[in-house]
């Protein structure tokens, strides 16, 4: 085992978005951060999974396998590969679009066209809660096997209309009670402290603070 256990962790993930909230979450771990920008362009591989957990650990494994694998055995060791999977459940809508979150209507459909699909389907459904959820999974692989994997979820609302600038994805619609705002109309500072995708990345970081106290020991 190297003394460093972590000199490079790849965030496998192409959306600029969420890879600016997970840098946010990831500022004072103990290994540098690579993206995929960072090296050789791979197709992205397709999202077969039926659950979060599937798809995040289907991406980690593919991008691990493609971009890490190739590297020295000493070199491969000191690279942790992590990829998440996430999205939003309606309880009305018996959770959907859950893992199609990101191919809702069609693969190619605006967010505002989704949260409008989003709208319409709940309007016919006014004796139900408007209860949702965003979840998050996170999947870790190093040397070609899972070392870790957690989930974040938050609970909300869907609201009426969509309300705010902030955020991306479904945020506009996604109210968050305790504050009373839609998770596009707070700062991006206050939605990392409550997002599913915050409370998955903290738990990463935590893990990778642990490993290195861990691993630097032997």
């Amino acid at each position: 085992m190297p003394n460093n256990p972590c000199e490079r962790l790849l965030v496998a993930t192409t959306n600029a978005d969420k890879l600016r909230e997970i840098r946010g979450v990831l500022l004072d771990i103990p290994c540098a951060l690579v993206t995929l920008q960072d090296l050789a362009p791979v197709p992205e591989p397709e999202e077969t999974g039926l659950t979060f957990g599937e798809n995040a650990r289907l991406k980690a494994t593919y991008y691990a396998s493609r971009l890490v694998d190739p590297l020295g055995e000493a070199e491969r060791a000191r690279v942790l590969t992590v990829a998440e999977d996430s999205g939003i459940a309606v309880d009305a809508l018996h959770g959907e679009p859950g893992v199609r979150s990101a191919r809702f209507v069609r693969p190619d459909a605006t967010y505002p066209e989704r949260m409008a699909e989003l709208s319409r389907r709940l309007a016919a459904l006014p004796d139900k809660p408007r209860t949702a959820r965003y979840i998050c999974a996170v999947t870790v692989i190093r040397d070609g096997k899972v070392v870790y994997e957690t989930t974040g979820a938050v609970e909300g609302e869907i609201a009426t209309e969509p309300r705010g600038t902030g955020g991306f994805g479904y945020d506009p619609i996604f109210y968050y009670p305790p504050y009373k705002k839609t998770l596009s109309e707070v700062s991006q500072e206050d939605k990392r402290l409550v997002s599913h995708r915050g409370h998955a990345f903290r738990r990463l970081a935590e893990w990778l603070r642990w490993l290195h106290a861990h691993e630097t020991k032997k």
